[in-house]
């Protein structure tokens, strides 16, 4: 689908959104809208309602993490949490998260439209407005980067993990995490399965 003049069909219809479209230079070529989340959810409701886009499937919501080139040091980090209102490359040089989402019309029969939404950074600015509300089938998937890339999807109705138990503490798919060595803090129903069969061995061998 052809981005410019949606682009440029939302630029005319909700005033202060930024949009900037993301090329892709695969084969595919589906090319993507980067939408800011303060009109996140007023560019939804456009793309759903809108006679003649009527996208109203949300087929598949995906979590990216985009780690900063390189740390920034200490005194970066402190403005940055201090600076709520840094641009967009103070933005990046921190790293960031990204949740895109694949939109198609099953009334016009058109798409996909393909969004993206970034947070401030990896750190204590993970929030992004929930489309849930527009599109009910991205309530588990927005549920599944909360649990494994730590996005914050404010307004979603039910945003507990989906995968990992709820004393989990990390986030498994970012780019920088560390597999634990020890697998003996996951308590599972094989355990005392487990313990069973080692008692049962001890007994046969006595």
């Amino acid at each position: 689908m052809t981005l410019e003049p949606l682009k440029s069909e939302l630029e005319a219809n909700i005033p202060g959104c930024r949009l900037e479209i993301i090329a892709n230079p695969s084969p595919c070529g589906q090319h993507s809208l980067l939408i800011d989340p303060e009109h996140a959810f007023a560019i939804a409701m456009y793309l759903r309602d809108a006679p003649e886009l009527r996208f109203d499937y949300c087929s598949n919501v995906t979590g990216i993490d985009w780690p900063a080139p390189e740390a920034p040091g200490k005194v970066a980090l402190k403005e940055m949490e201090e600076d709520q209102e840094q641009d967009e490359a103070d933005c990046a040089q921190a790293g960031y998260l990204e949740a895109v989402y694949h939109l198609y019309s099953m009334e016009k029969k058109h798409g996909p439209a393909i969004l993206r939404m970034r947070t401030c950074d990896r750190g204590k600015r993970v929030q992004l407005p929930s489309l849930t509300p527009v599109w009910r089938s991205a309530d588990f998937q927005e549920r599944e980067i909360f649990d494994l890339f730590g996005v914050v999807f404010e307004g979603h109705p039910d945003l507990r993990r989906i995968l990992m138990w709820d004393e989990f503490k990390d986030y498994p798919m970012r780019r920088d995490y560390v597999e634990p060595d020890d697998y003996e803090y996951e308590p599972t129903a094989h355990d005392e399965v487990l313990r069973k069969t080692m008692h049962h061995h001890s007994q046969t061998q006595s």
